[in-house]
């Protein structure tokens, strides 16, 4: 990194699981909050924040007739999870906007560990900050973790934010998903 250029932190945004709500993970907004108290600060011209989010294809199992007859249906979800992943994107960006911190923000598709690790490999972040949401080691068997992934195999540092134990406080802003919390 030459002299005067800000740090570059890649960030990894999730979609909440929570079905119906396009809105941020409660692991990305907490690992993004975390990052702008902790390491951003007051000092907002020195960073620069990365957000890639990452689509899981859809894995129909249909066969080619079958999937001839649902090729309008396809379409139309595909147009959907774009529209979900820049809605997501959205609020990070405008968030950075608001506060004057310098960003970017693209969508990729495939397995999120994977192509995360390859971003990190073609954009070269100084870092790369991930949520984590706090799954049991039985949990970590069976499902995995892009945490822990990214932490092994990533070629920059990774910081890995782990999800609060109980809900931050919250405000009529907040979407319905931590309103419940």
């Amino acid at each position: 990194m030459a002299d005067g250029e800000p740090t570059r932190i890649m960030m990894g945004a999730n979609e909440s699981t929570i079905k119906g709500y396009p809105h941020a993970s409660i692991s990305s907004r907490g690992a993004f909050d975390w990052t702008l108290q902790k390491i951003v600060r007051f000092n907002i011209s020195g960073f620069k924040l990365l957000f890639l989010h990452v689509q899981v294809p859809d894995e129909d199992g249909q066969s080619l007739s079958s999937r001839c007859v649902l090729t309008t249906w396809t379409a139309y979800r595909r147009n959907r999870d774009k529209a979900r992943g820049l809605h997501l994107l959205e609020y990070f960006v405008n968030r950075c906007h608001a506060i004057g911190i310098s960003c970017e923000a693209w969508i990729k598709k495939g397995d999120p560990k994977e192509i995360i690790c390859h971003e990190v490999k073609r954009v070269q972040p100084d870092f790369l900050v991930v949520g984590r949401r706090g799954l049991g080691p039985f949990q970590r068997v069976f499902v995995g973790t892009v945490s822990e992934f990214c932490s092994k195999h990533a070629e920059c540092p990774v910081l890995t934010i782990k999800r609060p134990a109980y809900p931050r406080t919250l405000s009529m802003t907040d979407p319905p998903e931590f309103q419940a919390l």
